[in-house]
Formats: structure tokens, C-alpha cells, sequence
């Protein structure tokens, strides 16, 4: 079996010949040939240079970053807008509105090979409504087009997921307020933060309409859970129902669902069990993490899929080796409790990570995670 094989029969509850083996190389392969990581263009075509590095490493293909299967179009009286700095430095998205306008920035930090967040864009009340306004006018039109072109591509190198975006708390915590803002918020004006996300959700909704009729086999979604920000009594009163109603849809269409959850895990692999999501990636075990790998099957349950393994400080050279070893065959281990297994790592393999460790990775997959 291929990777895509391996992927696609742990979806399908199935048993491999062996764990698939999968990973987002995306930000390390970008910062090692000192190429863009521009998060304000969308790419078409498929990044030939970053899967072809799968196709080398071994390590099967999954994650479609940069890619625009979709189109997104705002209300006539909504304008968007997105502009770089003439270094190239600064990446600024202003929505104007009827109501007002908002606009936010990320900074290029070339030390750590990402964009950082210099100010939030919603401050007030004001700014609330004028985000709800806009993303709650927006219609999407499909490019499955695009979506063919990176699956043919990508062939049997691995699977192609379908990215969904944030949920409208998603929205709030990690583009436009923060944690600490929209913590607040939802406790100083609950009611003007409810009326915001139930009109995000219900518009996220239509796009998810759109995607279980896409071409795609597994959609993800996900809004960096972390168990420490979005807590299952958070999550409950304000994104549970949204996901509840996403992957029921998309389960009617014969799809698959994956959650990105890549902080910490301890109620979070179970509340993302609850509401039915197929896949946990991005799982994060210790040294950074706070479940081991055996924690996580008994918290996650024999069925639901885990995908990850490999905490991101482990593949950096200063880590030992030896670690780094000890934490693939504890992770491979679980297979023996559950086939719903993914090698993979917790998160993206970080920028500086040794490329032999790629490598020792999928030895070990083929060597010890056989069935």
C-alpha cells in the first residue's frame, strides 16, 4: 500500500499493511530554501516543489496550506481588501462596511520564519458587529478545479484535505481580538459576542454545504484547539453547536472530518470526540504536550483517529536522537490498542528541524508500525 492507501483505509476504519506516515512540511521547507511563506496570495496550482519534498522524504502529503479551492465573494456593501507593505514586510486586511470598518496586521519575523501579530483589529462593539456584518455576507463559489490539479499531483504520495477555516470563535480568538480580548468580551457583552458568532456560524455553515459537495474525501477544520484556551465548558457554550451541525453535514455527504487540535490536549480530544469528528491532528504528546501517547487512546477512545505523535522541540538537532526515536515507537506502539492511527508530527515540523530525522521517521514506521 501507498501512503494515500494507508490514509484513506484508517479513515475508512480499515487496517493498513502498516501506520500511515504523513507530515506538514510546509513552514520548514519554506524556511530551509528561504522561500515565501506569504499568507496574503493563494496558490492555484499545486506547490510542485513542496510535494515532490514529500515524495522524497517519504513522508506522505496532506495539508494544502496555501491553496484556493474556493472563492470568496462579500455582500456589494462589503469592500475586503488586502495589501503588503512596499518591503514586503507587513500584510494588512481591511473590511469596510455600512457600519464601519476594521482592519488587522501581521509582521514578517524572520527569526522565527512567521507572521506575528502586532495589534488586534476588534477592539469594540462597533468593531464586532462590523466583522459579523461582513463575514456573515459572504458567499462562496467552488474551484474544484484547483482541488483535482493538487489531488492528481499529489497522486499516491498522499491525500489531499480540504481546508474549512475558523469557526466564528476561531475567528475572534486567532485573527481579530485575541484570547484575552475575546475573553473578556465574552463575559463584559455576551450578548453582542453571541449575536456576532451565531451570524459567522450560520454563514460558515453555507460553506460547508459547499465542501460536502466537493470532490475531497476528508475536510478539516479546527481552530488550533488548546484545551487551556477553548475548555470544554467554553467550547460547549460557544462552538460546540457549530460543529456539531458542520460534521453532521458533512458525514451526510459521505465525507470524512478531521479536527486540527495542536495544543493541549486534555479534555479536548474527547469533547472533539463527542461531537463526531472522524480525526484529531496535530496531536501534541510531551515534552510539549501534556497526554502520552497512551493517555491520548484512553481520553480519545478506540475509534476516534489520531494523528500526530511527535512533539515539535524533538525534531530540532538539539534535541537528542535517541528522544526523538523514543517518541515515534511509543506512538507507534498504541497501534496495538487501536488502528486508528496517524504517524505524524504535532503540528508542523518546525523550521531548523534535521532532515534525517524525516527520514528516521518513516524507517521506523515501515520497521516497527507494521500490522
Amino acid at each position: 500500500m501507498n501512503q494515500r492507501d494507508r490514509i484513506l483505509a484508517v479513515f475508512r476504519g480499515e487496517i493498513p499493511d502498516a501506520v500511515p506516515y504523513m507530515l506538514d512540511l510546509s513552514h520548514w521547507f519554506y524556511h530551509k530554501n528561504r522561500m515565501p511563506w506569504d499568507l496574503s496570495v493563494s496558490y492555484m496550482e499545486p506547490e510542485r516543489e513542496l510535494i515532490d519534498c514529500h515524495r522524497k522524504t517519504g513522508a506522505g502529503f496532506y495539508m494544502p496550506n496555501l491553496a484556493h479551492f474556493y472563492d470568496v465573494r462579500y455582500a456589494d456593501d462589503v469592500k475586503a481588501a488586502t495589501d503588503k507593505s512596499g518591503d514586503g514586510q507587513t500584510i494588512r486586511w481591511r473590511i469596510e462596511t455600512p457600519l464601519g470598518s476594521i482592519e488587522r496586521k501581521r509582521v514578517w519575523k524572520d527569526q522565527t520564519y512567521a507572521w506575528a501579530i502586532p495589534e488586534w483589529g476588534v477592539k469594540t462593539e462597533r468593531d464586532l458587529a462590523v466583522l459579523a456584518y461582513a463575514l456573515g455576507s459572504r458567499s462562496f463559489l467552488p474551484r474544484w478545479e484547483n482541488y483535482a490539479r493538487w489531488d492528481e499531483c499529489v497522486g499516491g504520495a498522499g491525500v489531499v484535505y480540504m481546508p474549512a477555516g475558523y469557526s466564528a470563535m476561531g475567528q475572534l480568538l486567532h485573527y481579530w481580538m485575541g484570547v484575552e480580548a475575546a475573553a473578556y468580551a465574552v463575559c463584559e457583552m455576551p450578548g453582542v459576542v453571541r449575536e456576532a458568532v451565531d451570524r459567522i456560524n450560520a454563514n460558515n455553515l453555507s460553506l460547508i454545504g459547499l465542501l460536502a459537495r466537493s470532490p475531497a474525501d476528508i475536510v478539516i477544520l479546527g481552530d488550533n484547539f488548546s484545551s487551556d484556551v477553548q475548555s470544554p465548558r467554553f467550547f460547549d457554550e460557544w462552538s460546540r453547536p457549530y460543529y456539531e451541525e458542520a460534521i453532521g453535514r458533512l458525514h451526510a455527504a459521505g465525507k470524512h472530518v478531521a479536527v486540527h487540535v495542536d495544543g493541549k490536549l486534555r479534555g479536548a480530544l474527547a469533547m472533539m470526540r463527542d461531537v463526531g469528528a472522524d480525526c484529531i491532528d496535530a496531536v501534541t504528546p510531551p515534552p510539549m504536550g501534556d497526554l502520552t501517547p497512551d493517555e491520548c487512546r484512553s481520553e480519545a477512545g478506540p475509534d476516534l483517529i489520531l494523528s500526530g505523535g511527535v512533539s515539535p522541540d524533538l525534531w530540532l538537532p538539539s534535541a537528542d536522537v535517541g528522544d526523538f526515536r523514543n517518541a515515534v515507537l511509543r506512538w507507534l506502539d498504541t497501534r496495538k490498542r487501536s488502528p486508528r492511527l496517524i504517524a505524524a508530527a504535532g503540528d508542523q515540523v518546525p523550521p531548523g528541524a534535521d532532515e534525517d530525522r524525516i527520514h528516521l521517521m518513516g524507517d521506523l514506521v515501515e520497521s516497527h508500525g507494521r500490522y
